[in-house]
C-alpha cells in the first residue's frame, strides 16, 4: 500500500449516505473536490477547486455582523449605508472572495452555521471507518460505496488505497466520473478494485466539449475506448441532458453511433435538473447562463425513445 502524509489526502465536500441514485443497491458517495472540466452546466461546482472554499449559505444568515468583526483580511464586510439605506434594514454580510483565505475564523463565530468551510480531509483509514458503518446496508440492498467528486480518479494512489481496502472488506465499489484522467495511473491502482465504472459522455464534437465543458474531450473519449476494450463488463456510459448543450439531435446521434460502435449495450439518461445551480451563490460565483427550467416531459421522451431504439435505456437522477 501507498504512504501519505495530510498534504497528500484529497478534500472531501460531502458524504452522502442512504443513496439510491449513484449505482445499484444503497450506497454511500463520497464527492471529492478537484476537477479538470469547467462545465457550465455542473451541478456540483463547490467541488471543482482542489482546494478549501468558504460557502455563505445566506438565507441562514441573521445578519449578526460577527464575521466582520473577527475577520482578520477584512473580507467580510458590510453593506454601504446607502444599500442599508435603500434596503431599510441592514442587510447581510458580503465576502470578498478576493481577500479570503479561509482562516475559518468566520466559521467558528458564526452563531448559525452560515458560514462553513467547504472541503475535510480524512486519512485512508478514517473515511474506511465511517463507509463500514453502513455495511449492513450494502450486503442486504446490493449496495456498495460510489467515489464521484469533482472528479475522484484525479487522486489514484488515495482512492486506489481506499477502493483496495474496501474491497477486502467484500465492499462493491463503483465511480462516477467524467474521464479526464491518467489512464496508466487509473488502470493500475483504481481499476482492478472496482466493480463499476458509470462514465459521462457529455458532448462529442471537440469544439463544443471545449465550449462547454472548458477542455477537449480527446482524453476523455481514448480513456473510454480504452476501457471498453479492457473491461467492458465494468463500464457504463451516462448522457446528462442539458437543453442546448447535450441535446441537439445532432450530438445525440453521435453519442448513439459513438458508444454503439464500442459494444455498448445500454446507457443511463441523465434528466436535466436546473435546481442544483443554486450552490453557485454559496461559493461566489454568478449562476451559469444555463436553463432555469426542467426539460419538457415530450421533449425528454423523445430523447429516452430515440436512444431506446439501439441501446437499453435506464432513467437516472442528476
Amino acid at each position: 500500500m501507498w504512504a501519505f502524509v495530510v498534504s497528500d489526502f484529497p478534500y472531501v465536500v460531502d458524504i452522502k449516505r442512504h443513496s439510491l441514485e449513484d449505482g445499484p443497491g444503497i450506497r454511500t458517495v463520497v464527492f471529492f473536490k478537484g476537477c479538470p472540466l469547467r462545465c457550465v452546466f455542473c451541478q456540483n461546482p463547490e467541488t471543482q477547486s482542489k482546494t478549501q472554499e468558504l460557502g455563505f449559505y445566506e438565507n441562514e444568515c441573521i445578519g449578526c455582523f460577527t464575521c466582520v468583526e473577527v475577520c482578520p483580511k477584512k473580507a467580510c464586510r458590510s453593506r454601504s449605508s446607502f444599500v442599508k439605506k435603500l434596503l431599510r434594514k441592514p442587510g447581510k454580510p458580503i465576502i470578498d472572495r478576493n481577500l479570503c483565505d479561509v482562516c475559518g475564523l468566520c466559521v467558528d463565530r458564526c452563531p448559525t452555521r452560515a458560514l462553513r468551510i467547504l472541503g475535510v480531509r480524512y486519512s485512508v483509514s478514517d473515511l474506511t471507518e465511517v463507509l463500514l458503518r453502513d455495511l449492513p446496508f450494502y450486503s442486504h440492498s446490493g449496495g456498495g460505496v460510489t467515489l464521484s467528486g469533482g472528479e475522484c480518479a484525479l487522486y489514484p494512489d488515495y482512492c486506489g488505497e481506499l477502493l483496495a481496502g474496501l474491497k477486502y472488506q467484500g465492499v462493491r465499489t463503483a465511480i462516477e466520473t467524467a474521464g479526464h484522467f491518467d489512464y496508466d495511473a487509473f488502470k493500475t491502482k483504481m481499476l482492478p478494485y472496482l466493480d463499476l465504472v458509470m462514465f459521462d459522455i457529455k458532448v462529442l464534437d471537440q469544439a463544443g466539449h471545449e465550449k462547454y465543458c472548458g477542455y477537449s474531450n480527446e482524453k476523455i473519449l481514448e480513456n473510454f475506448k480504452s476501457l471498453m476494450r479492457e473491461v467492458p463488463r465494468k463500464i457504463h456510459p451516462r448522457v446528462p441532458l442539458i437543453p442546448e448543450v447535450t441535446t441537439s439531435r445532432e450530438n445525440l446521434t453521435a453519442i448513439v453511433r459513438f458508444l454503439k460502435s464500442l459494444g455498448a449495450e445500454s446507457v443511463t439518461l441523465l434528466p436535466y435538473n436546473p435546481s442544483g445551480f443554486e450552490k453557485c451563490s454559496v461559493i461566489g460565483r454568478k449562476r451559469p447562463s444555463v436553463s432555469a427550467s426542467f426539460m419538457k416531459p415530450e421533449k425528454e421522451q423523445e430523447i429516452f425513445e430515440m436512444f431506446g431504439q439501439v441501446l437499453t435505456v435506464k432513467k437516472g437522477q442528476k
